[in-house]
């Protein structure tokens, strides 16, 4: 038991999910009985209006029949609840209830009651304010210094302050630079409202100067209300505290006041002119507060509540207590009931309404003895490893979670794409097949479908329990896509007896599609500018077994030749050597190639792999076509320099027209009128160099979209000409694929050539070096946008010629190792200078780049393709 719990001294829970908030609680003695004992009226967001008297026949018991001595369910919501002088004609307390357009004003009283059942109290509506405007909050006081009489003021949503001279309405004010409410009081002493704006400041408003300044009833001022007579609402003093206010207060003590603010970190105490007595950093996030005087010690203490079930009361910035609550509370009050004075009333937002006071419990509990015995420390030690032991064995994942048959997941994808396209869409379908598990169950289930843009699914996301999801793939954009692979992931919970919520787990799968859905069957062409040419170690296969959907089985000409044809418009055409084992496949442009090379190789492999032949490869010993490439990489490059380009113009047309904007609403905003000097004519002008420029950077954005699909494919393309060109292993694939693909989408803040070329370097200086010296330097320069491309493409280059000279690619930590597969066969090494500048590296290129020297090389082999494209 904590030694510094609240005593409860009387406790209830109202009603069933009701909520309440800050003023939903008053404690006052509504009833005007003249004993001085308070009475507890809380009201709820649920309209439900409750008034208690507490008479608990011993400290701690709950709620009796008796202690509620009225619950009446009003139409409205319940905003907040004061007791006041709010009537005319008589000094008696009636009640006060905020509604969001309403304000009610009633009178609790009480019946003498004959019989055992006891008195019996109703209410009266004394009178009631059809609010125009939505209210937030209330406070009252003599407003003005009127004697024996409270006035209310009501802030609304949209921050207008509506006064009310108890039966009749006063007048309305707007409060300037309003955004969202705050809190707000009335000071006495000052006659001044004050409250807290969304500036994060601190802000009091005099009631003479809000009588007198001009009226407002409509937000918008009329010019004839501009030129009318009436003063403009100033403030009388501003603080700024930085942070938002939860709850404002002013206290009157020894013929001072001071106004009290809770922050969301600090509660600040202020003069009556605004300056700051002192503040308080809160070690924990409050809820609620109240200043009050103090009885005994003649000062003024403050109640915070916070969010950890804690009641802290300080006397100025010194905490002299600290207790803790059963529930966090979101109004606190202080009272009299039952002659015990200084009772602490708390409500939750809940509906858990307690009535405590401070105290200790003394703790019962003594420490029994411990009986002296001497140490085994041979025994602790066994019986340590034993723990040990049996902790490890409890903490391993078998253990944790369900354990299932061998061979047999939880949950498995498969996918299955049909060969056919839908007639009308011309799409491709592909149908999910989860299959689950019923001997454990799944929960939470989602499938995510992903395919490389600009190829787009009907429905990429699903929450489901069935087995089957059927969805289509279709071609969006204007270029073919760099990839025709997608993922599909589902994830799934899996509870178990110590996770009922269940374990997270993730189920995947890869799919395939169909090359016909992004080309059809086309005239092959006898010229091109880009031709590549794989060689294989198997007899050629007829390209009509190898592309039966594109090949005509009753064209004989066919078998040495096809031709393709993208949705996009571009043709590739693919040959066959009769008398060698090679293929060919040219196009008009280098990026177009990839997907058919690839397509090639893939069939080829499976081809070989149904006839039982494991030994099949695929070399490449042409020149890697690196210029072509290189004028790719300027394109995209190009495109991103003016997508800067833009976005600065943007910016600059931006400020100028804000600044035109501020220069006419002043010359609207005078009592004079003055000559608009064509600024209207500047700021239209400005509009269209605006939406001129949104609309050549968008298109430019697509530009730059489709520029990086083809630089994909083009790059993909270089990878598998060096991996068949240097027989690189599959991970050594991996390394070149990480290298050069390393963004699945180039943005401005990351593009793709200050990545590639931050992972070349990184190759040149780890794997590719040529001593343990240079391994050991780091890239220490920040990623950024390049000025020009010329560095990448050296460095790219100086990537092929390493590897041209015996270079591998490894990830291996171990500098001997790294040497090892380096430089095989004593080759000579490069000079880690060329990093930076590289003087031989232009006649070097011709080997990598002249895609004229590769057709003039292989011209030889001319003759086993002409019989075919003559005769096609």
């Amino acid at each position: 038991m904590s030694l510094f719990k609240a005593r409860d001294w009387w406790s209830t829970a109202l009603g069933e999910k009701e909520e309440f908030d800050q003023g939903c609680l008053c404690v006052a003695d509504v009833d005007n009985s003249g004993s001085g004992q308070d009475k507890i009226t809380v009201g709820s967001y649920m309209g439900y209006l409750r008034i208690f008297n507490p008479h608990p026949v011993k400290p701690g018991d709950g709620m009796q029949a008796e202690d509620l001595l009225l619950e009446v369910q009003l139409r409205d919501p319940i905003l907040q609840v004061e007791v006041g002088k709010f009537v005319s004609g008589t000094e008696l307390l009636h009640l006060a209830v905020l509604h969001c357009r309403k304000l009610c004003v009633y009178a609790v009283s009480g019946t003498l009651g004959n019989v055992e059942h006891g008195n019996q109290y109703h209410v009266k509506l004394m009178y009631e304010h059809n609010l125009q405007r939505t209210a937030c909050n209330m406070t009252y006081g003599p407003f003005g210094g009127v004697k024996g009489r409270d006035l209310i003021c009501i802030q609304s949503m949209d921050g207008m302050l509506m006064l009310f001279e108890q039966e009749s309405y006063a007048f309305g004010r707007f409060l300037p630079g309003f955004l969202l409410p705050g809190p707000l009081t009335y000071s006495s002493r000052t006659d001044s409202f004050i409250t807290v704006s969304s500036c994060q400041q601190v802000e009091s408003y005099k009631y003479q100067v809000l009588a007198f300044a001009t009226d407002a009833d409509e937000r918008q001022e009329t010019e004839q209300q501009k030129l009318s007579s009436g003063k403009r609402l100033v403030m009388d003093w501003v603080l700024n505290i930085g942070e938002q206010a939860l709850d404002i207060c002013v206290v009157s003590f020894n013929q001072t006041s001071s106004v009290f603010v809770l922050g969301e970190r600090n509660f600040f105490c202020l003069k009556d002119n605004g300056q700051i007595r002192f503040m308080k950093k809160l070690d924990c996030s409050p809820s609620c507060f109240l200043p009050y005087c103090s009885v005994s010690e003649g000062t003024i203490n403050t109640l915070v509540g916070n969010h950890n079930n804690m009641l802290h009361v300080y006397q100025d910035v010194t905490l002299k207590w600290a207790t803790q609550l059963p529930h966090i509370p979101v109004a606190v009050k202080v009272g009299n009931l039952q002659d015990l004075k200084g009772v602490i009333v708390t409500l939750s937002d809940s509906g858990h309404l307690q009535c405590s006071y401070l105290g200790t419990d003394p703790s019962l509990f003594q420490a029994p003895k411990v009986e002296s015995r001497e140490i085994n420390y041979e025994e602790l030690d066994r019986e340590m490893k034993e723990l040990q032991k049996i902790i490890k064995e409890s903490t391993k994942t078998q253990d944790i979670l369900p354990k299932s048959e061998k061979g047999y997941d939880d949950l498995r994808i498969t996918a299955e794409v049909s060969p056919d396209l839908d007639v009308v869409s011309v799409s491709k379908f592909i149908n999910r097949k989860v299959l689950q598990n019923h001997r454990l169950a799944v929960q939470k289930t989602k499938l995510s479908i992903c395919v490389q843009p600009p190829l787009a699914l009907t429905h990429d996301q699903f929450i489901f329990d069935d087995i089957a999801v059927a969805l289509s793939v279709f071609l969006k954009g204007n270029c073919p896509p760099a990839e025709l692979e997608g993922n599909a992931v589902a994830s799934y919970s899996t509870p178990t007896d110590l996770n009922p919520e269940g374990i997270p787990r993730v189920a995947q799968c890869k799919f395939r599609l169909p090359l016909r859905l992004i080309c059809f069957p086309a005239q092959p062409s006898k010229t091109a500018n880009h031709k590549l040419t794989i060689d294989t170690n198997k007899p050629p296969v007829s390209l009509v077994n190898l592309f039966p959907d594109f090949a005509d089985q009753s064209n004989e000409d066919q078998v040495n030749v096809l031709g393709f044809q993208f949705l996009t418009g571009s043709r590739i055409t693919l040959l066959a050597s009769k008398t060698s084992q090679r293929y060919r496949i040219q196009s008009e442009q280098l990026e177009d190639l990839w997907l058919i090379t690839k397509e090639l190789t893939f069939r080829l492999e499976e081809h070989f792999k149904k006839e039982n032949s494991k030994d099949f490869t695929c070399t490449f010993s042409g020149s890697v076509p690196l210029q072509e490439y290189f004028e790719l990489i300027d394109c995209h490059f190009e495109l991103r320099l003016n997508a800067e380009k833009f976005e600065e113009l943007l910016s600059e047309r931006a400020i100028q027209f804000r600044a035109i904007e501020r220069r006419l609403l002043t010359r609207f905003k005078d009592k004079t009128p003055a000559p608009l000097q064509h600024l209207d004519t500047l700021l239209e002008g400005t509009y269209r160099q605006i939406i001129a420029l949104a609309d050549a950077a968008e298109e430019n954005q697509a530009n730059m979209f489709q520029a990086f699909t083809k630089l994909k494919s083009a790059t993909q393309l270089v990878i598998m000409l060096i991996s068949l060109w240097q027989k690189l292993s599959t991970d050594q694939v991996a390394i070149l694929e990480a290298t050069f693909l390393p963004l699945m989408q180039d943005t401005q803040e990351l593009g793709w050539e200050e990545s590639v070329d931050a992972a070349i370097s990184h190759l040149l200086r780890t794997c590719l070096s040529k001593s343990s010296k240079e391994q050991a330097l780091t890239l220490t320069t920040q990623l950024s946008i390049p000025k020009d491309t010329s560095r990448l493409k050296k460095h790219i280059t100086l990537l092929c010629d390493r590897l041209a000279k015996g270079g591998r690619l490894c990830l291996s930590t171990d500098t001997n190792i790294q040497q090892t597969m380096v430089m095989p066969g004593g080759c000579t090494p490069i000079p880690e200078s060329d990093l930076e500048e590289r003087t031989g590296v232009q006649d070097s290129t011709t080997t990598f780049t002249n895609h004229r020297h590769f057709t003039k090389q292989k011209s030889k082999t001319a003759e086993d393709f002409k019989p075919d494209l003559s005769g096609s």
